[in-house]
């Protein structure tokens, strides 16, 4: 269709194209670290196909591609179920259960609010910059950080679980964007800070698990019992 068109096309890649990274921060240049073969492997070399297909086209095609290596996004209307770390812990701590954290919870990711990813990507379409562009927050949290600071925002003190992980050898040990070209081709920097962003998204989910479940979350009610 594009190709027909002549329509800009946007391809959301992922952190996931540098697997478990030997290089920190990771730039654009940076190639990777990637099993090939694990548990995550389709995911991972999914994305890393899915810029390789948009720049063959680029080349081939003359099809006009902007990719963006999306990091950790969060931010209200996110789903209930969708098994990302932020939204399992949010709800878990609203429905009173303790936060389960797979391994040791050092493992470290970045978080970005919807609002300013939704920006850089604007930002990079508008842009005349056509190689991949890292989308995500330049600071770091551990897994443990996180879920401490969930209990903390939601005022409900339901601890932590630990777990040992299924597939310890797929799970990246650390992951930060370097901005850099963000910064310098689209002028793009984030500002939101994780502190100011979760409370939407705990408003947000109270407000979704009250309506889905007619009555008052327990976490209001554990509170007026302490």
């Amino acid at each position: 269709l594009a190709k027909r068109t002549g329509a800009r096309v946007l391809f959301a890649s992922a952190a996931e194209v540098y697997g478990d990274p030997l290089v920190h921060p990771q730039p654009e240049t940076y190639w990777g670290h990637v099993n090939t073969t694990g548990s995550r492997s389709c995911y991972d070399e999914g994305k890393r196909l899915g810029e390789t297909l948009c720049f063959e086209y680029k080349k081939n095609h003359d099809v006009d591609v902007r990719v963006a290596r999306i990091f950790n996004t969060y931010g209200p209307r996110m789903l209930e179920d969708d098994g990302r770390v932020v939204s399992n812990f949010v709800v878990s701590a609203l429905k009173g259960h303790p936060l389960t954290i797979y391994g040791d919870g050092l493992q470290t990711r970045s978080f970005c609010h919807v609002e300013e990813v939704v920006d850089g990507l604007m930002r990079l379409m508008n842009s005349d910059y056509d190689d991949p562009v890292n989308i995500g927050t330049p600071t770091e949290f551990t897994i443990r950080q996180l879920a401490d600071l969930v209990i903390e925002l939601t005022g409900i003190d339901v601890g932590v679980k630990m777990e040992p992980m299924a597939h310890p050898d797929d799970d990246a040990a650390r992951r930060l964007p370097d901005i850099t070209l963000a910064q310098e081709k689209l002028g793009w920097i984030p500002k939101i800070t994780l502190r100011e962003g979760l409370p939407g998204v705990i408003e947000y989910f109270r407000t979704t698990l009250q309506d889905s479940e007619g009555s008052e979350d327990p976490g209001q009610a554990k509170r007026r019992k302490t």
